[in-house]
């Protein structure tokens, strides 16, 4: 007696790293709203338009002690709570550089 087959992986899920585009085709923006996280809806327009895209970096292990109330305010806001703590970082990094004025340097005589 033959097992009974199971539905195909790549009807039910992408291949890994690509997305079901015909699916996500059809999301209406009522599923986009609903589905969404608290902390994303109802953003307004004009934060798109300074949004720039960010290549990913890889990251490095490090150890680091940082205050319990720190660490409990971003566990308190869910998982992937250490990329948060890296795009705060990230940010006050990217302001301190550009607030940064460069050296002028002297041209040779």
């Amino acid at each position: 007696m033959p097992k009974p087959s199971k539905p195909s992986a790549s009807k039910t899920s992408p291949t890994k790293g690509r997305a079901d585009l015909a699916r996500l085709r059809r999301v209406t923006e009522a599923e986009i709203q609903r589905t969404s996280p608290a902390e994303l809806r109802d953003l307004p327009d004009t934060l798109w338009q300074s949004a720039r895209v960010v290549s990913p970096v890889s990251k490095q292990a490090i150890s680091i002690r940082l205050d319990r109330d720190v660490v409990e305010f971003f566990r308190a806001k869910g998982p992937r709570y250490q990329s948060q703590i890296n795009a705060v970082l990230r940010s006050y990094v990217d302001h301190v550089v550009a607030s940064t004025p460069t050296p002028r340097r002297k041209r040779a005589v």
